[in-house]
């Protein structure tokens, strides 16, 4: 059931109707467009939408389709059906032609007698193959048609013997004519009657000769016309006014002798006219649903996954009418996210005046209703569609002067209505409900159907400015709120559908935006009293924040979506270093292979020698003995030597790979080192740096296992593990005061720092990645200012933030131990960091 009449028109369908209307090849998808209705069938409603996404993929995939010709001949077919009723000649060829596309048609979505084994479910088309398994074509027909119809639709010569003579005859006579008409133009213009460019001409079906009208008593024969200007008359000369004669009897002798071959040939087609008409059913159906495949591709709708119960699960909707207006302006619609199931049957959207509502009713009414017509819609192909079993509408002003109906009373009706016939098989769609009277009683009584629409069971979308409305829907199962966001500093509408709370009216805000005097706006907040300005201001606050946390919640969606590209590319790498390793080793067992094949040659020849020589047996055994002992020495140094070649390469793959992933790591010194000296022991005076940077420093003193290194102007402590004896070269007085000048400004810096710096830091209520980003930076500040010790406050809790914290600092080379706080001094909660 639908409701009201006009519920097409309401939601915009009739312009669906007329848009496919314009798609369809002939009369006869446009009569199927008219006929298309609403259905509760998902047999039957699956089964139109998976012949139009069939299609889809004939337009896009295939080219050999056939649709070049669709033409309506069942007028003249049922005109026929009468004893004595004919085709004329383009009937007949319309007929043909289109006969000829039913069965290329039936060919293409059937298989050749080859393929007969191919089951239905192998067909690339199976709906359309279904809809075509038991439509007649007429091969002999179109053949019989083809013998007596050239190319261009008109009879042929020898469509009978009669009309093959009186053609032929016609051909004869007019031979004459015309040599008989050459012979007079000739003379006539040798004396001087008629110009020399005059042809012969045609009136009224009779060949006959312009001539001037001072000049036509120069040749005899009958008068037939003359021009409009009166300065050409037309003679029929009298000695071809008998072969004239005979060609106008030939003419009616041929008309009447094509009459009688196409009623003959009609006789013939009069029994098969019912099959025929029942072929053009399915021609008719082929358009029509062309027609949908082709809107389809326009507004990219889809077939969603349709199931058969009440449920309305879409994402990215959007409306096909609002698409294709906002498209010749490069503008696009924001997709509509909208969901209502057994727990969130009836949607209640509140929100400011122009930002959407009303297009949301509408977008779920037409969507839904092009769906339970069989039509694809546009939104994402992850949402889900239902079935309904009814759809109501109530929108827009329905006052009848005649009726003697208000705006309200209208409004009365429709819910009346809809209280009558609705369940919970139906989908309601009431535009600004309640509205139209005095906002107390309206509320109320609004109030009042809703709850009978809800006890009913039945799913709907409701849009309302009644804050009871919104309360309602927040005491009541079943019922749930959405608000139509709106972006409070710019102004502006979003036309976002949020479902979980309610909308604001942003009365004030607009009023204020239009320019209201702020005195008025002032008085009409002191009438509703500060309550209700505060209660909409909390509201707005409150999706201004969902909004906030929605938006941070893809924003790490996102950022969890690039750790994970980063993380498969990284382990894409570790995956090339693993078979870079393979392929290292492999080369290094084929080397070592080939030096033992050679060792064992040399080994041989040896023997070849000592047997040659003709030594005895004991000097023979201990030159085996030394060649053995030969083999197994080279062995182990070629084996050193590979695995050294291996490490080499294998540490040059792993530099590479580090400097991908450390991005901060800069450029070491390109100066080539030398040989690596003898390790000499650090003393007091020594030029020393700690080893992996280039800053050289002098020894100031030496306590147990710390030593205090002068780096330019500035102090520090140092383990003597950390420290590397300098090459005479790089202790140099220019290479240390190089690679040693601090600024002046840096050192004060650095000084500042180290004054303001605390030992603690409190991550307490920190997210994860919040947490150790600042952990990062404060054991990095720490370690560059030689602080030996660092307490992190990450509290207990579930323990994640400190297993999080723990497992960055054991990846931290200047960590040397962490450890619990005593328990008197938080335990557990804290954790204690010596660095190096």
């Amino acid at each position: 059931m639908i409701y009201p009449q006009n519920f097409e028109q309401k939601i915009g369908f009739d312009s669906i109707r007329h848009l496919l209307k314009d798609k369809c090849l002939s009369t006869l998808g446009q009569e199927r467009v008219d006929g298309m209705n609403f259905s509760e069938s998902f047999k039957d409603i699956n089964e139109w939408l998976e012949q139009v996404m069939e299609f889809i993929r004939i337009i896009q995939e295939e080219d050999s389709f056939p649709d070049q010709y669709f033409f309506d001949v069942r007028p003249s077919l049922k005109r026929i059906r009468v004893e004595g009723m004919y085709l004329d000649e383009q009937e007949l060829f319309d007929l043909c032609r289109s006969l000829e596309t039913i069965r290329d048609i039936i060919r293409f979505l059937t298989p050749t007698p080859d393929d007969e084994e191919q089951e239905e479910g192998n067909s690339p088309y199976p709906a359309l193959r279904r809809l075509a398994g038991d439509i007649i074509v007429f091969p002999q027909l179109i053949t019989r048609i083809n013998n007596i119809l050239d190319k261009f639709g008109k009879i042929k010569d020898n469509a009978s013997s009669e009309l093959l003579r009186i053609r032929r005859e016609l051909a004869s006579t007019a031979g004459s004519i015309s040599r008989s008409l050459s012979t007079i133009l000739r003379s006539a213009q040798a004396e001087g009657y008629i110009d020399k460019d005059v042809t012969p001409t045609m009136r009224d079906g009779r060949l006959v000769i312009p001539v001037a009208p001072g000049l036509k008593r120069k040749i005899k024969g009958i008068i037939h016309d003359e021009s409009s200007t009166g300065k050409t008359v037309f003679i029929e000369p009298a000695e071809v006014v008998e072969a004239n004669n005979r060609i106008r009897e030939l003419e009616g002798e041929e008309r009447r002798e094509i009459i009688r071959i196409l009623t003959d040939f009609s006789a013939v087609i009069r029994p098969q006219v019912p099959a025929i008409l029942q072929s053009y059913e399915f021609l008719a159906e082929i358009d029509f649903i062309r027609a949908k495949a082709h809107f389809s591709i326009q507004t990219n709708a889809i077939k969603p996954s349709l199931e058969d119960k009440q449920i309305l699960d879409w994402t990215m909707a959007i409306h096909p009418l609002l698409q294709l207006s906002l498209a010749k302006h490069n503008k696009k619609v924001v997709p509509l996210d909208i969901e209502l199931n057994l727990n969130q049957r009836i949607l209640i959207i509140s929100g400011p005046n122009a930002g959407g509502k009303s297009v949301c009713l509408k977008t779920v009414g037409l969507l839904q209703y092009m769906l339970q017509c069989g039509m694809p819609v546009p939104m994402h192909e992850r949402s889900h569609a239902g079935l309904f079993g009814s759809i109501f509408i109530d929108i827009g002003d329905e006052q009848s002067i005649e009726d003697d109906l208000s705006t309200y009373s209208s409004h009365l009706t429709n819910m009346k209505t809809m209280m009558k016939s609705c369940n919970e098989r139906s989908l309601i769609l009431i535009d600004e409900f309640g509205g139209g009277t005095e906002p107390q009683i309206g509320g109320a009584i609004a109030e009042a159907v809703l709850k009978r629409f809800n006890e009913k069971g039945t799913f709907g979308v409701i849009t309302t400015h009644y804050q009871n409305l919104k309360h309602f829907a927040e005491d009541h199962e079943g019922v749930v709120n959405g608000a139509m966001l709106y972006d409070r500093h710019l102004m502006q509408a979003l036309f976002q559908l949020q479902i979980g709370n309610p909308g604001s009216s942003f009365a004030v805000e607009i009023a204020r935006k239009i320019g209201l005097p702020e005195e008025v706006i002032a008085d009409a907040s002191e009438i509703v009293g500060s309550e209700y300005i505060n209660a909409d201001k909390y509201l707005q606050d409150i999706v201004r924040d969902k909004r906030y946390w929605e938006t941070k919640r893809q924003n790490i969606r996102k950022r969890e979506k690039q750790m994970e590209e980063t993380i498969a590319k990284y382990e894409e790498e570790i995956q090339e270093l693993e078979k870079s390793r393979k392929e290292i080793l492999r080369k290094a067992k084929e080397d070592a292979e080939k030096l033992l094949q050679e060792s064992n040659a040399r080994i041989e020849n040896t023997i070849r020698i000592i047997k040659e020589a003709q030594a005895d047996k004991e000097r023979t055994r201990l030159a085996r003995q030394e060649l053995a002992d030969f083999k197994n020495e080279v062995e182990d140094i070629e084996k050193k030597s590979q695995e050294d070649k291996i490490a080499r390469k294998m540490e040059k793959l792993r530099e590479k790979q580090e400097r991908k992933k450390d991005k901060k790591e800069k450029a070491k010194t390109d100066s080539p080192q030398s040989a690596t000296p003898k390790i000499q022991p650090v003393t007091v005076g020594a030029p020393v740096k700690i080893k992996g940077q280039s800053s050289v420093g002098e020894v100031l003193e030496i306590n147990g296992k710390n030593a205090v290194v002068m780096f330019g102007m500035i102090k520090t402590n140092v383990k003597l593990d950390r420290l590397e004896r300098c090459t005479p070269t790089q202790a140099s007085p220019k290479a240390m005061t190089k690679s040693t000048f601090v600024s002046s400004d840096t050192q004060d810096r650095v000084y500042e720092k180290k004054l303001n710096f605390k030992q603690d830091i409190d991550v307490r209520g920190m997210r994860g990645n919040e947490a150790i980003q600042a952990v990062t930076y404060f054991i990095d500040d720490a370690i560059l200012l030689g602080i030996d010790r660092v307490r992190i406050l990450h509290g207990t809790g579930t323990g994640i933030l400190r297993t999080l914290i723990r497992s960055y600092l054991g990846s931290v080379p200047g960590v040397e131990h962490y450890q619990d706080e005593h328990v008197q001094f938080g335990g557990a909660g804290i954790t204690v960091v010596d660095l190096k």
